[in-house]
């Protein structure tokens, strides 16, 4: 403020100043006769100089205003270091606390990581413990898979029932992944339970029951953005088995039973083969074939011209036989995945092509060929609570592949080889009632056709004699014609945390067995089984 007065008083005593030169100046001009002329141009001369005083105050006050922003600026620069020195502080004061609380998290995740690392391989365990036990009203001798040939009363052990406890269904697994690049994949995966029932095991004291394999494989995943390639080479479940995801390994919908033989009208296999598979569409749409390994299954009166069956050698049970097969079974399938209004949808539709061989005794051989189509469906009937699923399959010779077990062929008198015609449909319910509970419904049907080929040979023979099904020591030759099933159950999964997972199961199942019509009828033996089960899933 003072310098502005002083400014303004300099401004003004140089204007008296100049006014007094000018009142001097121009009355020595007019004594002196000085024109006019030069007398406004002196006055100009003193007005301009006038103005770059005045301009001269002005930019000393915008620099003084500019130094008093640049001052505040500067005050508010210097504020807000301290501010972030503080919270800088702040932020250091914590880094242990934070290190601390990092470290016992990456504590936690490795002591409850479900998988380990060796070598660039990425290894995942599985299983689980079970200890699981059943009851049958009629005493059959099967541990945890049944056998749906159900004895009829003349079966003196049928009058019986059967209970037991069994661990042998008990399952470890592994699973190995290693990624040569972004776009291939290589896996091995292994999985084995303890239902093999070597000459050796027994039930008497050791109870030495020995692994078995389910399922064996390598694969290699060529993955190129919307599609890829994959190829499968070992045992595995057939390709003829129902998918919930494309076709791809570790995604089979299998019926979810305590019963290791699941349900009849469940087609199904494990068996070494070699896979090609293909998907397409961004992963929507599969296409895949493959050679499974051949093994045929015989009904009917074998002539004795025949030979259809031969004693294992090395590396085989000696108290089994295998049949004479030299060509795969061949399988192709299409599958789709899709949505339907929001509820998921996955479909498929296969193709199975069998060679059925056997000898002529004194030279030659006899050859037959089978076929079966079949297809299955999931859907989501409501999200996240209650799912569908219906399959089937139908065609002549494909007996093995269904869980019933019914003969693929029979002989003529020649020694000919037929296919006998049959079909097999499942249905089931899974209900999500809860995150920990599930409640499940199955009903499955497998039959056969009657084929009569002169004689005593054939299936279905009407003169077969069945009059005596239903007493004790009775006669009962007629083949199968018909099994049948109703099953329900739970799963509640009582715990589920970083530990591992506990659940208990119940079964209950309903199996009818009928008898194609002979001497006596068509008689029909049924079997009500229950199931219990606990299992430990630890990894």
């Amino acid at each position: 403020m003072n310098i502005r007065v002083a400014l303004f008083a300099a401004v003004a005593s140089t204007c008296l100043f100049d006014a007094q030169a000018f009142a001097a100046t121009h009355k020595s001009l007019h004594a002196a006769g000085v024109s006019n002329r030069e007398l406004l141009d002196e006055v100009r001369a003193l007005q301009a100089e006038v103005q770059s005083l005045k301009a001269q105050v002005s930019g000393q006050a915008t620099e003084q205003a500019d130094t008093r922003q640049q001052i505040q600026a500067t005050q508010d620069q210097v504020h807000t270091i301290q501010t972030d020195q503080a919270a800088t502080q702040t932020q250091l004061a914590a880094v242990p606390a934070t290190v601390q609380g990092e470290v016992a998290k990456a504590t936690e995740k490795a002591h409850h990581a479900d998988k380990f690392y060796y070598r660039g391989l990425t290894i995942t365990p599985g299983g689980f413990l079970e200890l699981a036990g059943m009851y049958r009203q009629h005493f059959q001798g099967n541990d945890m898979a049944s056998s749906f040939a159900i004895p009829f009363p003349n079966n003196r052990a049928s009058h019986e029932s059967e209970g037991r406890f069994s661990a042998r269904q008990s399952r470890l697994s592994f699973l190995a992944e290693g990624a040569v690049n972004p776009s291939v994949k290589l896996a091995m995966y292994g999985e084995f339970d303890f239902l093999g029932g070597a000459q050796t095991a027994n039930s008497n004291e050791s109870n030495s029951f020995n692994p078995r394999i389910r399922n064996l494989y390598g694969s290699i995943d060529w993955t190129r953005g919307d599609h890829g390639w994959h190829l499968l080479a070992g045992q595995n479940w057939s390709l003829v088995t129902m998918n919930t995801k494309g076709i791809t390994p570790r995604n089979e919908l299998t019926p979810p039973q305590i019963d290791a033989q699941y349900v009849p009208g469940f087609v199904w296999a494990r068996q070494p083969q070699v896979r090609l598979t293909g998907d397409f569409l961004d992963h929507r749409l599969w296409v895949a074939v493959s050679a499974e390994n051949p093994q045929t299954t015989f009904g009917g009166t074998v002539p004795s011209t025949v030979t259809n069956v031969v004693s294992a050698g090395s590396g085989f049970d000696a108290a089994n036989s295998l049949s004479i097969n030299h060509v795969p079974d061949f399988v192709g399938k299409v599958a789709y995945e899709g949505e339907i209004a929001g509820h998921s949808l996955h479909i498929e539709g296969f193709g199975l092509v069998r060679n059925f061989d056997a000898h002529l005794n004194g030279g030659g051989s006899t050859t037959g060929h089978g076929y079966g189509y079949g297809g299955g469906i999931v859907f989501q009937v409501v999200p996240h609570l209650l799912d569908a699923q219906f399959s089937g399959m139908t065609g002549k010779g494909i007996g093995r592949y269904g869980s019933a077990q019914l003969p693929d062929v029979t002989f003529a008198a020649d020694g000919r080889i037929h296919p006998i015609n049959e079909y097999m449909l499942l249905a089931g319910l899974t209900l999500h009632a809860t995150k920990a509970l599930d409640i499940y419904g199955f009903a499955g049907e497998e039959q056969q056709e009657r084929k009569l080929l002169g004689g005593a040979y054939g299936i279905g023979l009407p003169t077969a004699d069945n009059s005596g099904c239903f007493i004790e020591g009775g006669a009962c030759g007629g083949n199968s014609r018909r099994v049948r099933q109703l099953t329900a159950g739970v799963w509640d999964k009582f715990y589920q945390g970083p530990f591992g997972r506990a659940q208990i199961g119940l079964q209950y199942s309903y199996t009818q067995r009928q008898l194609f019509v002979g001497v006596g009828g068509a008689p029909h033996a049924s079997q009500n089984m229950a199931f219990v089960s606990f299992r430990y899933y630890p990894f």
